[in-house]
């Protein structure tokens, strides 16, 4: 592969995104940024984990090797391509201060600036997923962002709720960005407050290690029996002892907070109460 892609060129290129692009503004709240500096690490993609989250989240689930190989069945450019090295690179995007501290607030629906975060937000985030998807490609590499594939897909599989061919929270903890807690949120070393990215690639980037050994291992309501702030965070009463109730979660936001998209001027709302006002909203509390 000529010119290889690095992985300081890789950060410094989504950094520079994120802090660069128009996206990455709130048009309604003087065009303040969405999303703080994110955080970058890269996952290999044969690690033994994607198989594993076959087990936990269903067969459905593709892993890296499969999104590339299946990918290149439609991408006539990469069909003789080299995937001896396959590797997923997963960001972190960071909610500002300013609007956790709005949504910290509420009670019973989130702030007009969180909805807007969560709206606008994740169209930058796809903008993100395209830039490097494409960077990649423009060193020489196989690229492609699950989430803007045709492969991926939502599957309704258990009562427990809809799962899909591809989970980016997934992707991060492989790659050593941090571990899942009660209300099935993803603590980073930024917090709960984020949004979340990933493009695969077949480039020998090197491997972020991982600091812990378990999935739950930053949550203290699980690792030593306090907190669970989330719990009493949550309008719709979604999470209890035993985690995150997806289908009661997404009954309150389709039944209560629809009316809010017209107010707000968005198509999707969010709730996200139970990212803000609690310990692990932007930093880890152990």
């Amino acid at each position: 592969m000529e010119n290889p892609l690095s992985l300081p060129s890789l950060v410094a290129f989504i950094r520079a995104v994120t802090q660069d692009s128009p996206e990455n503004r709130l048009q309604h709240f003087a065009d303040s940024p969405i999303f703080d500096e994110p955080l970058v690490a890269v996952a290999d993609g044969d690690d033994p984990l994607f198989e594993e989250y076959r087990q936990v989240i269903g067969s459905h689930h593709l892993t890296p090797r499969e999104m590339l190989r299946l990918s290149q069945q439609t991408d006539r450019r990469s069909i003789d391509a080299d995937l001896a090295h396959v590797r997923v690179i997963c960001w972190v995007l960071p909610i500002t201060e300013a609007t956790r501290r709005s949504n910290a607030v509420m009670t019973s629906e989130p702030s007009m600036r969180w909805a807007h975060t969560q709206y606008y937000g994740e169209q930058f985030n796809n903008e993100l997923r395209h830039a490097v998807e494409q960077c990649a490609r423009k060193h020489g590499a196989v690229a492609i962002a699950p989430v803007l594939s045709p492969l991926f897909r939502s599957v309704h599989v258990t009562p427990d709720g809809p799962s899909s061919t591809w989970s980016e929270r997934h992707a991060l903890f492989a790659a050593g960005l941090g571990t899942f807690g009660l209300c099935d949120g993803f603590l980073t070393a930024a917090g709960k407050a984020m949004r979340c990215g990933s493009v695969v690639v077949n480039v020998p980037l090197p491997v972020t290690a991982r600091s812990y050994s378990s999935h739950r291992e930053a949550c203290v309501y699980f690792t030593q029996g306090t907190c669970g702030d989330c719990q009493s965070r949550c309008p719709a009463g979604a999470i209890g002892p035993n985690g995150h109730d997806k289908v009661k979660c997404d009954r309150y936001q389709e039944e209560n907070l629809r009316p809010l998209r017209e107010r707000y001027g968005v198509a999707i709302t969010g709730c996200g109460l139970c990212q803000t006002a609690v310990p692990c909203e932007s930093c880890l509390p152990t």
